[in-house]
């Protein structure tokens, strides 16, 4: 594939490797350095000590979009690649430790800072260019329906022009069925590094819908349990809401990410299908960003709903706790009526007026019966009972 720089007054490019066009201008000819050891490139303390399952999990050489070997090592890839002229190489790797890195790093003359970043993950979707290494971390998300909850992985992607490396941490995205979809359409392999970094874009992004599709379920699951007076409602708005924003910071950045690789097209002679591909997965991404912002409104609005609810709930309580206390205040003073008219007329004193009547005590038997009548007739008519 030709390239849109100016060709070296001295082709230093290691033996084999071809010329490619720049991806939206961050792309150029590689220079290799000499190899460095592994010490120079990385901290011994970022080593894994002792002996651990390799971390390659695919790596292949391909030549006008065919693979021509596949390798279990990654001495046997470079190895191969130095003898394929105009070959590229792919590698796959998951969680490798700092050793595999190193190896790569001193083939593919890769940043020690970007190296780095890919060990230790936990970075932002990002794009940077290290000499003529384009470096990518994108963010993919799956949904798991049996835990109605988002899982999210973490992908660096090396692109240089002859090579493509792949470190995943995590489950997502599902690189072997990227693979073999290029695989299967050796034209659009042929395209080289570029058109590999677009598939795992695309894969990436498509991602995102079943997320979207989920998240769409739950907030509508909610809005029922919110009218439904749930008491685990709330708890899972909050659960919601950080799984939106977690969702967010993973699509917003990577907008930046595709602009960066999609304002180079003035500038540098990129593939036209190449072009119309990349805008066609902003156009998603820019759909899938507008509907997290919609559910985030919708949460927002979900749990302003909820707290109005739950307030007015509280309110119909105490409404009702207050009625039953009317009710319980106007009987007790109902009875303590008699009991004040018994208790004046059993104190022991020698003199007391009505101690001696004869119809003293049917007397204190109406005046109690009177006081309760009429305590009864008021509360009734200020409807306390």
């Amino acid at each position: 594939m030709p390239t849109s720089l100016p060709t070296p007054a001295r082709d230093t490019r290691r033996p084999g490797s071809r010329s490619l066009r720049p991806l939206s201008g961050v792309l150029r000819q590689r220079r290799p350095a000499p190899p460095k050891k592994q010490d120079d490139t990385l901290p011994a303390e970022t080593r894994a000590p002792g002996p651990r399952r390799s971390a390659v999990v695919a790596s292949a050489i391909y030549v006008d979009g065919v693979r021509t070997s596949s390798h279990t090592r990654l001495a046997e890839t470079f190895r191969a690649l130095r003898s394929q002229p105009g070959g590229m190489a792919w590698i796959g790797l998951d969680r490798p430790d700092a050793q595999e890195l190193a190896s790569l790093a001193a083939e593919f003359d890769l940043h020690p800072l970007a190296v780095e970043d890919a060990i230790q993950a936990h970075q932002r979707p990002k794009l940077e260019r290290y000499g003529d290494t384009l470096f990518v971390v994108l963010h993919a998300a799956r949904y798991d329906d049996a835990a109605e909850q988002v899982e999210f992985g973490e992908l660096h992607v090396f692109v240089g022009p002859d090579f493509v490396v792949t470190v995943r941490h995590g489950v997502s995205p599902d690189l072997p069925a990227v693979r073999g979809r290029l695989e299967a359409d050796p034209q659009m392999l042929a395209r080289g590094p570029e058109a590999v970094l677009y598939a795992i874009l695309d894969a990436v992004v498509d991602g995102y819908a079943p997320v979207v599709a989920g998240l769409e379920n739950d907030i509508d699951e909610i809005e029922s349990q919110v009218f439904d007076a749930d008491a685990e409602a709330s708890r899972r708005i909050y659960d919601l809401s950080r799984e939106v924003a977690d969702f967010q910071r993973a699509v917003r950045p990577l907008r930046q990410v595709c602009h960066a690789l999609t304002q180079g097209f003035g500038k540098y002679d990129v593939d036209a299908e190449l072009q119309a591909w990349l805008r066609d997965v902003v156009d998603h991404l820019t759909e899938v960003a507008e509907r997290i912002e919609t559910f985030r409104g919708a949460l927002r609005d979900i749990l302003t709903v909820n707290a109005t609810l739950v307030a007015q709930r509280q309110n119909e309580e105490a409404k009702a706790q207050n009625e039953e206390i009317k009710k319980i205040s106007a009987w007790a003073a109902i009875l303590f009526a008699p009991t004040l008219v018994g208790t004046v007329y059993g104190m022991n004193f020698d003199v007391m007026p009505e101690l001696h009547w004869a119809y003293g005590y049917p007397f204190a038997l109406l005046a109690m019966l009177l006081v309760s009548a009429g305590l009864y007739g008021v509360f009734r008519f200020r409807r306390w009972i």
